[in-house]
């Protein structure tokens, strides 16, 4: 999979992944109008291009409050990201070229008040979601915000996602529909602790 050209489908306006980029940008926009006052800290797994959390901050009055962690192991992703946060001013959003799908680079940084899974359950077993979707109690702070998205192709795990979430932590927000997955998810417990040296995921092929 060339996972740069992957994103060519987010430039046209008629294609679903465009359509879940705005809903993701959207979820971003509402959880930093809600947010509290002070420092923000955010963290993105599978960061891509980073258009999603890059686009949401580009304007907006918070953006300045926010640190930001993106974790891409494509470089050419990476690279990406960089000069679009560089381009936004967006001192705050550090890119690092990593495998995201170990708990060990997110020390430091979690528990955060947003984390982003965004094209990463699509990618990954069932078993691998369920290990990462865990792991999300310990990457997020109590009060904080998951937003996520999945496929809705058959078998569509949406509805196995929202159940987990919510069984470990985390209260329903919002869930998408119109031909995409996405969700938001709150954590009302107080923050896991983060575990070193454990791998939540391993990527396949699809996105």
């Amino acid at each position: 999979m060339d996972w740069a050209a992957w994103h060519d489908d987010y430039d046209d306006p008629a294609s679903a992944l465009a359509r879940r980029l705005e809903w993701v940008r959207a979820a971003i926009r509402t959880w930093l109008d809600a947010a509290p006052p002070g420092p923000l800290t955010a963290i993105s797994l599978c960061a891509g291009q980073a258009r999603d959390l890059i686009g949401a901050l580009a304007g907006h009055p918070r953006a300045a409050d926010v640190r930001a962690l993106l974790v891409e192991m494509d470089p050419r992703n990476a690279a990406y990201a960089r000069t679009a946060a560089e381009a936004a001013g967006l001192a705050g959003v550090e890119v690092v070229e990593d495998d995201a799908g170990r708990t060990d680079r997110y020390a430091g940084v979690a528990p955060a008040h947003l984390v982003l899974v965004c094209g990463v359950f699509g990618n990954i077993s069932d078993a691998d979601v369920s290990a990462t979707i865990s792991a999300c109690a310990a990457l997020c702070r109590e009060g904080g915000t998951v937003v996520w998205t999945r496929h809705r192709r058959t078998p569509d795990l949406v509805p196995v996602i929202c159940e987990w979430f919510e069984t470990r932590g985390f209260e329903r927000v919002a869930v998408a529909g119109d031909g995409f997955g996405a969700g938001v998810h709150r954590r009302v417990l107080p923050a896991a602790r983060l575990a070193p040296g454990v791998r939540m995921f391993t990527f396949r092929d699809r996105r």
